[in-house]
């Protein structure tokens, strides 16, 4: 595996790639932080999008990214609906 292709976007996108599956993990071990590190996963998944100048990647990881600061009030304050 050619280490340039792969530390393309400076590792950034295998960080993020690593806090997605952590983020789901915790999420189907019904963990709170879950929804923390995800929010750090959408961040770097921003930065990979402004890096490859994806505007989808962006909007979409923030769009996740506030859906997740939901979640997380939300089983904060232990509301259902």
């Amino acid at each position: 595996m050619d280490l340039e292709l792969t530390l393309r976007y400076f590792g950034i996108d295998w960080v993020a790639m690593g806090f997605t599956f952590v983020a789901i993990y915790l999420l189907g071990n019904q963990s709170k932080a879950g929804f923390a590190t995800m929010m750090c996963g959408n961040t770097c998944w921003v930065i990979v999008g402004v890096l490859t100048s994806s505007i989808a990647m962006v909007i979409a990881n923030a769009v996740f990214f506030a859906m997740n600061v939901r979640g997380w009030a939300k089983w904060t304050s232990g509301s259902s609906s």
